[in-house]
């Protein structure tokens, strides 16, 4: 609940259309990524995206729906000769809310279809923001 007493309410604004088909394809971060793919808005969103164009870079936030929401320890990187870490130490996907950021470049605009390069996430996953980067 919030302070007022709401249910906090998350609103999926999109979907990615990528080729990453399942958890052991993707790249460990976008950093690590040159995949390109799209990030499909919501014809309701649509003009949210007014001044996104090609050339910039853009930090989307994903709700990384096949990932574990019940585990709070973690191996960095999933290497077994890491140490366990708490989940909040790491950018691991798996933690009580699967909450996943990419920096992602925008190659092209159109319509309520931004192609993107960088993508590091499974096809279909929910966006649930995107904001200019810094």
């Amino acid at each position: 609940m919030t302070p007022d007493g709401h249910a906090p309410v998350l609103k999926i604004i999109g979907t990615v259309d990528g080729d990453i088909m399942s958890l052991k394809e993707a790249p460990k971060g976008y950093g690590e990524s040159d995949r390109t793919g799209y990030i499909e808005i919501f014809l309701e969103f649509r003009e949210g995206l007014e001044g996104i164009e090609a050339g910039q870079k853009i930090m989307v936030l994903f709700w990384l729906h096949h990932s574990s929401r019940d585990v709070l320890k973690v191996h960095p990187r999933g290497k077994k000769e890491n140490p366990l870490r708490g989940v909040f130490s790491t950018r691991s996907p798996v933690r009580p809310n699967p909450i996943g950021v990419s920096e992602l470049e925008v190659l092209e605009v159109d319509g309520t279809r931004l192609r993107v390069r960088g993508l590091d996430v499974v096809d279909k996953t929910p966006v649930i923001d995107i904001k200019k980067k810094i």
